[in-house]
């Protein structure tokens, strides 16, 4: 076994270059541009969401107001008619980039405890590059790319979106395995 305390250099370092590698990837490679498409007539949705009131929160529509009415006839009517969705609305404002990088950095390093969690009390001292690569890389895939599938199965995200977020979560996963596969105590 492996202490936690023995591995922040590999869950620091694994941090800092996931975070690296994911600026390269959507702001030099850009292929997470189309994930979104823009509403049609965009002014007058966003004026009407405004005169409804709508806070920044989750929604979904339509939505039944309890479960009993789930299958209600007039809910097979609303789901029948159409747009059938989730949204998800944030306050109103010019995004705050510096506080979505630092969580996605804390999220990172959470990630990279995870792993040097389950490899330290896996594998001992000495283990060989790749062993630790192995555990390491697979916990990380599952945390930055296995998770995004249920946002296609319950949110209707495009698969195509789930597909370039698997393919990011891949490259998280080989160079998290890759700094903790070097990083491993001998």
């Amino acid at each position: 076994m492996v202490s936690l305390t023995a591995l922040w250099l590999p869950i620091l370092l694994s941090a800092v270059v996931v975070f690296l590698a994911s600026s390269v990837l959507h702001m030099v490679l850009k292929h997470h541009f189309k994930d979104y498409q823009k509403l049609p007539d965009e002014g007058a949705v966003q004026a009407a969401m405004r005169e409804a009131g709508v806070e920044p929160g989750n929604y979904a529509f339509p939505c039944p107001d309890n479960a009993k009415d789930w299958h209600s006839p007039e809910m097979v009517e609303k789901f029948k008619e159409g747009p059938v969705g989730f949204m998800n609305v944030k306050a109103s404002g010019a995004p705050a980039m510096g506080k979505y990088l630092t969580h996605w950095f804390l999220f990172c390093l959470l990630i990279g405890v995870f792993c040097a969690y389950v490899a330290g009390r896996t594998l001992g001292a000495g283990v060989d590059y790749l062993t630790v690569f192995r555990i390491t890389g697979t916990v990380a895939f599952v945390a930055y790319g296995v998770s995004s599938i249920s946002e296609s199965i319950w949110k209707a995200q495009n698969w195509g979106t789930t597909f370039r977020f698997l393919i990011d979560g891949l490259v998280y996963a080989l160079l998290t395995g890759g700094v903790f596969g070097w990083l491993w105590p001998a």
